[in-house]
């Protein structure tokens, strides 16, 4: 039986608490008051199309409505690795083929966005891995990817996923994984790898899954919101 999830999102309390914590952001900043929720495609540099698909979280911010009593925003939102904004979303949504590069100001910004209570989703497209890899060890130098064992919450808060991750596309025929890093104890990212669920969440004349892959990639995307949000009504 799937698990109802009823969530109230207060944005203007956490805004202020990630920019209250963030050297350098000044306390005055104009904040947006939302009480829906919101994902952000975030922009970085060195080359990678951070921009691919468009569709995709529209088509899961819909399926999350017609799915789930989550209140949301269908729209698609970009942010900038380096700007204020990043703490205006409480989850951020980085993707690609290729490179990435966040200088030594924007993986300490990410680290204060994510040590804040923010939750980072990489979705590796093909070609990502051996820079978001690289780059994220800015982020966090004493930790790597750990693998999340297939009982870990983000597979089972609202759809079972019993193996991990869906295989939505096969890239090099290797099986599907879900990474962490966390803050603590708590998951502030995960990294599908071999997965690409994102290319399932965008309209369907773009890749032409086929239908049953399309559903399984919207509902572990559907999973992956409904956790952040339990977490963000967790924190203290």
């Amino acid at each position: 039986m799937h698990i109802t999830v009823i969530v109230f999102w207060v944005c203007t309390v956490l805004q202020v608490a990630l920019l209250a914590q963030v050297p350098g952001v000044a306390p005055s900043l104009p904040l947006q008051q939302q009480s829906s929720f919101r994902i952000a495609r975030l922009k970085y540099s060195g080359g990678g199309d951070w921009y691919n698909d468009p569709s995709a979280e529209v088509n899961l911010l819909q399926y999350i409505r017609q799915n789930t009593n989550i209140v949301v925003e269908p729209r698609y939102e970009y942010v900038d690795i380096a700007s204020d904004n990043i703490f205006l979303y409480p989850m951020l949504f980085l993707t690609g083929h290729g490179n990435v590069s966040f200088s030594d100001a924007e993986a300490r910004r990410l680290r204060a966005y994510l040590e804040s209570g923010g939750f980072l989703y990489i979705d590796d497209d093909y070609g990502l891995d051996p820079y978001i890899r690289r780059e994220m060890k800015k982020v966090f130098p004493d930790q790597e990817f750990v693998e999340l064992p297939f009982s870990h919450p983000i597979y089972h808060c609202h759809f079972h996923f019993p193996y991990g991750p869906p295989k939505i596309h096969e890239h090099d025929g290797k099986p599907p994984q879900g990474f962490g890093m966390f803050c603590g104890n708590r998951l502030c990212v995960f990294y599908t790898y071999e997965s690409n669920p994102g290319d399932g969440w965008a309209d369907p004349d773009v890749h032409h899954d086929p239908p049953e892959r399309r559903e399984a990639a919207l509902k572990i995307g559907t999973n992956i919101v409904v956790y952040v949000l339990g977490q963000q009504q967790a924190l203290p």
